[in-house]
Formats: structure tokens, C-alpha cells, sequence
């Protein structure tokens, strides 16, 4: 086991509001050049808007500025967004593309160095230190979680195992044979791989893990506790998103655990009314909007992430915070005029412990009529008649604290199936069954 000797907090981590803001100000003037310089896109849709980067005299002007959406990135697919000539990018990354085509992001060497940077910082506020051992399980690829986390832990002098995701049979192996000190994988995964965990013979409280840095789908307090009390470890939260840069936009402090602080000298965040645009003051709920200020291949300007929190005053770190993301404007289902999270549905499966955390929402239109199904496994350690009974529960408390009806359908364990990355929490059959 290394001796723990944690890495010093850079300067702006202690740094004053004032000087962030005065950071932020002078980064985003130049990022808002940058991409009117060399982005015909941008450079058309300020003209539209009437705004100009010379415009920009303070953070609050920024609101004057039009937003980028998803849409925007793939009607510039490829590389229509670069902002330096192909020949500078030195890598590409890029979504799934499941809804279309997918979203291409690119990196000059700046950007790569900047990002392992914030991974590393990110590694740090969660625990980790110089000559720990990193499991990373994220997906490796054009995925951007496997190497963010990967250049992240390798800056902050960790030792990599670089074991993407899938194989929990050999993750496991491999977790007991070279006795890592931190995983980073999504929150889904990790439940999966303290199942295979159980099903070797195995306890996963005992296992070398003591941090989890969890990240790329939506998870809650709720499933912290859930995580932390099977696996034995601290969990905490790393937030990204590939089209910003990728994991490591914001973290959690293994301190507070209160929220992932955003690296605010890279990354200028705003929270909006999703229906009308209008910034909202800090503390109120809205989707979470962010402007780079460091990024040189691919700068973004006002990018709608969809994901809905709130901004949070400063704690363990002198940046804002961000509350845990409660959805996705997305993912919001809207069942018979009412707008349900999964989020919402996790919290109260939690909290029956006759009911294992894996689940999927279903939602159907036979009749012309929204119909909610849940789907969730029963907890082996109970029978099932508690499972049932538990099932019962759930559907009652779903009406009178969500105010929605479902189904609710008790699967055996095992009976969900298991993903090896972003877990999908609900499946919309409403358009084939119009």
C-alpha cells in the first residue's frame, strides 16, 4: 500500500471569488473570440443574434449569447465545430450516436494536457494520491470516460489498470489479485460487479477498494449508500460530458460529499429555465448550461448539457458546487401529463430493502392511454412474498409522492438486464405502439 502523501491543491482550488470571476472574464472573452474567429457556425449565429464578442464586458453579459444544442454538433458533423485546422487535432472522440449521428468532439494537445490536468485534480479531491493503484472499468474508445480517466490517473502518478468495461468475471480476478485502491466506473456497473463479487464466493466489503469515483449517468444519495455499504468504500461523484470535455468538468470532495465541485477556471456554468431560456439564480432548479474557457479544438459556447440540477455556494473548494443531477430534460418521462425522473423512482426502490436497485421503466400507449410499467428485480435475501409485498409499497408511494400510476412488476434476481456502461433506465414504447 503506497504511503498516502496527497498532492497540494492548486492555487485557484483556495482561491477568492473575485479572483475566479476576474479568471473567468478574461478566458471567456478570449474563448468567445476564438470561436467567432474560426467557427463559420459561431460566427453566423451571434450575426443572428445581434451580439458580437466584443459585446462580453461582463460574466453577466454572456446571456446575451445564443445556445449550442446537440443538434448544432451533429449538423457540423464532422468537423465543422473545429476551431483549429484538422492538422492540430491530435485526437477525436465522439458519442454513441444512438438518436442519429453522433456528436464529434476534437482535442489539440493543450486540450489533452488540460483535461488529464482536471482528471488528476478530480482523482485527488476524491482521495486518491501519487502511487495508487486505478481500476479504471469505463468503456475505452470513442467513448470519452476510459482515457479521460486513464491520462488523469496516470498525471496524478497513479498506477492504471486499464480494464474497461465487460468481463466482470476477470474484473473481479483482477480487483482481488492486484488490490487497486479506487475504481472509477459507472454507479450501474459497480452493483454488477459486487453481484459477480457474491456469486465467486466472495465478500465485496473486504475487497482492497477504498474510493469509487462514479460518473456518466445520473445516480443518487440513495444509491451512495447502497454502493458504499456493499463495496465497503467512499463513493463519490465525477461529473462530464464529451461535447465540454469529458469526465472531470466537476468532482466531489471525499470531505463534504456534497456535490461535485466544477472546475470554474475551465469551465463557466449557468443554470436555465429549459422551457424559456432565462438564467436563474443560484440555489433554483433548471438545466445545467456550460461555456468552456480553456478549450482551443472544440470551444462551446452556451451548451445545453439537458442534465437538471442547481448551483450550489462553495464548500471544501472555493468553486460552486453543483447538486446531483435529478435527470435529464431528455430522460423526463411525461406519463399522463405528470413529468417523472428516474431518479425519482430509484429513491423509493431504495428504500424497500426487499427490492434489489436494478430497474427499468417501460412506458406503453395501448389504449390511447399512457400506461407505467417498472420492472424491478426482488432482493435474494428476502422471500417472495416480502418482495411482493415490497412491490405493493412502491406502487403506492409512487401515486402519493409522484402522483403517477404504475405497474409494478417484481422480476427474479437477474431478471434485469445488466449494462456494462451507461445504464438504460427507460424504454419508450409509446411510438410503436401509436
Amino acid at each position: 500500500m503506497p504511503t498516502r502523501s496527497p498532492t497540494p491543491l492548486h492555487p485557484i482550488e483556495t482561491a477568492s471569488r473575485d479572483e475566479i470571476a476576474a479568471l473567468q472574464l478574461e478566458r471567456l472573452k478570449r474563448t468567445l473570440a476564438h470561436a467567432y474567429a474560426n467557427v463559420p457556425h459561431y460566427r453566423h449565429k451571434f450575426e443572428a443574434a445581434g451580439v458580437h464578442p466584443d459585446d462580453l464586458r461582463t460574466l453577466e453579459d454572456l446571456a446575451r449569447f445564443p445556445f449550442t444544442t446537440k443538434a448544432d454538433l451533429r449538423e457540423n458533423y464532422p468537423f465543422g465545430l473545429f476551431a483549429v485546422p484538422r492538422e492540430q487535432v491530435i485526437r477525436v472522440h465522439a458519442s454513441s450516436g444512438t438518436t442519429g449521428k453522433p456528436t464529434v468532439v476534437g482535442y489539440t494537445r493543450k486540450d489533452i494536457d488540460v483535461w488529464a490536468d482536471l482528471v488528476a485534480r478530480s482523482i485527488r479531491a476524491s482521495g486518491g494520491c501519487p502511487g495508487d493503484i486505478v481500476h479504471v472499468a469505463y468503456g475505452y474508445g470513442l467513448f470519452t470516460g476510459g482515457l479521460g480517466a486513464h491520462y488523469g490517473a496516470e498525471r496524478l502518478g497513479c498506477t492504471v489498470v486499464p480494464m474497461s468495461g465487460g468481463q466482470s468475471e476477470k474484473q473481479v480476478q483482477l480487483i482481488t489479485d492486484f488490490k487497486p485502491d479506487i475504481i472509477m466506473v459507472t454507479p450501474s456497473y459497480c452493483l454488477a460487479l459486487a453481484e459477480e463479487f457474491v456469486r465467486q464466493g466472495l465478500d465485496p466489503a473486504a475487497c482492497s477498494l477504498s474510493i469509487g469515483i462514479f460518473g456518466a449517468e445520473p445516480w443518487t444519495n440513495d444509491m451512495r449508500r447502497e454502493i458504499e455499504g456493499r463495496m465497503g468504500l467512499d463513493a463519490v461523484d465525477i461529473y462530464g460530458l464529451s461535447e465540454v470535455m469529458g469526465p472531470g468538468v466537476a468532482n466531489e470532495c471525499i470531505e463534504s460529499k456534497d456535490g461535485p465541485v466544477i472546475w470554474e477556471d475551465h469551465f463557466y456554468p449557468e443554470i436555465i429555465d429549459p422551457e424559456t431560456g432565462r438564467v436563474l439564480p443560484d440555489g433554483e432548479q433548471g438545466e445545467l448550461v456550460f461555456t468552456s474557457l480553456t478549450k482551443e479544438a472544440l470551444p462551446v459556447i452556451r451548451y445545453r448539457t439537458r442534465d437538471i440540477t442547481r448551483l450550489l455556494p462553495p464548500t471544501a473548494r472555493s468553486m460552486r458546487r453543483m447538486a446531483k443531477i435529478t435527470g435529464r430534460t431528455d430522460d423526463m418521462m411525461i406519463v399522463r401529463g405528470v413529468n417523472v425522473y428516474p431518479t425519482q423512482i430509484e429513491e423509493l426502490i431504495l428504500a424497500e430493502p426487499a427490492l434489489a436497485p436494478h430497474y427499468v421503466c417501460v412506458i406503453t400507449r395501448p389504449e390511447h392511454l399512457d400506461e407505467l410499467t417498472v420492472r424491478v428485480e426482488a432482493n435474494p435475501a428476502f422471500g417472495s412474498a416480502s418482495a411482493e409485498a415490497a412491490g405493493a409499497r412502491l406502487a403506492e408511494r409512487m401515486k402519493n409522492l409522484i402522483g403517477v400510476t404504475a405497474r409494478i412488476e417484481v422480476l427474479a434476481p437477474g431478471g434485469v438486464e445488466r449494462s456494462v456502461g451507461k445504464a438504460k433506465r427507460v424504454i419508450d414504447q409509446r411510438q410503436r405502439s401509436a
